[in-house]
């Protein structure tokens, strides 16, 4: 496990990817430098169109953009861009099928903006909206590599983005792949699928876990829909005690429920534990809080494999390795929200 911190990996990353594509163009409402493309748009001027808070203006806009061959990247808070432009969204974006890039920060409680701020529902609402593709990022290498994965796609796509200071968990030579999971560790006893910011926390749990002898099969998940990779169907025959999803996200319609169709219609007859959001809001609070809090962390993850396992492992806070501190401040953040 890495403990390399990158301080806003996006900002010069998506400044080099787009130098050689003229037809990518940025366009943001109203949150320019907080969703890290400030920089951008002194860059490529000519490329960037603030839209303000409108959102379903600029959803609208991107329509049109793409309908004249333009790739547009739109760059706001993940709450502003399926919630209050939902309609456009379906009808201007994916009814057509048009490559526009839905670029949503703040994915979940990785902000302490309480529930005016926090995406807890969107990879449910998404799922059902036909064509868009849905990916998530985890680490700084797969915010690097998601860019090239977006653009190969033809359609629609919705990118759960991470900002501000983001570990670097994954090897800059595996960047991030469409529909294929991340095998992080092999066991036969429990199959443990994570996405986004838990597979951090959950890679604090697996290695003490381990240690006490469990076998743990751990996947990490970047690609939500469509969700077809052959070795997770594998992955989940092979759990012989159950089979567990962590997920920053509403245990409703996010990966456990996608984990669950997918057993059901593979006839695995197998546990299955849901980690995340149970049916709430959140509220406002640091990162560690609330992962804390709303049982997302290392120590959640180890009482749920307990109760897979029938045993308990008297592993101590203390055991566990570190959690990083992210601080609600940090310098790496144009605000706190």
């Amino acid at each position: 496990m890495s403990s390399e911190i990158v301080s806003r990996p996006h900002v010069e990353n998506f400044i080099n990817w787009s130098k050689d594509k003229p037809k990518v163009l940025v366009l943001s409402a109203d949150l320019t430098n907080s969703c890290e493309v400030g920089k951008w748009r002194d860059t490529y001027p000519e490329r960037f169109f603030s839209m303000g808070m409108a959102e379903q203006n600029m959803v609208s806009f991107a329509a049109g953009l793409a309908r004249e061959g333009f790739e547009p990247w739109l760059h706001t808070f993940a709450v502003f861009l399926y919630r209050r432009p939902l309609d456009q969204l379906q009808m201007s974006v994916a009814y057509p099928n048009l490559p526009v890039r839905f670029v949503g920060f703040l994915p979940g409680i990785t902000t302490p903006g309480g529930v005016t701020h926090q995406a807890i529902d969107d990879v449910n609402v998404l799922r059902g909206v036909p064509n868009m593709t849905i990916l998530e990022t985890g680490d700084a290498t797969e915010i690097e590599s998601v860019l090239d994965v977006a653009h190969a796609i033809k359609g629609p796509v919705y990118i759960r983005m991470l900002r501000g200071e983001v570990s670097r968990l994954f090897d800059k030579s595996e960047p991030m792949q469409l529909n294929t999971a991340r095998v992080l560790s092999e066991g036969s006893e429990i199959t443990l699928l994570t996405s986004g910011i838990t597979t951090e926390e959950a890679m604090r749990a697996t290695k003490i876990l381990r240690e006490r002898g469990v076998e743990i099969q751990h996947l990490h998940i970047s690609t939500l829909k469509p969700f077809e990779d052959p070795q997770v169907i594998a992955a989940l025959h092979k759990a012989q005690k159950g089979i567990i999803t962590m997920e920053n996200h509403s245990v409703i319609g996010g990966l456990g429920s996608i984990v669950a169709e997918l057993m059901a219609e593979n006839a695995i007859g197998k546990p299955l534990i849901r980690i995340g959001l149970n049916d709430t809001y959140a509220h406002g609070a640091s990162q560690k809080y609330l992962l804390n809090h709303y049982e997302l962390d290392a120590m959640a993850l180890i009482k749920k494999v307990e109760i897979l396992c029938d045993k308990e492992f008297n592993i101590s806070a203390e055991e566990i390795p570190s959690a990083r501190e992210i601080s609600v401040h940090s310098s790496a953040k144009v605000e706190a929200l």
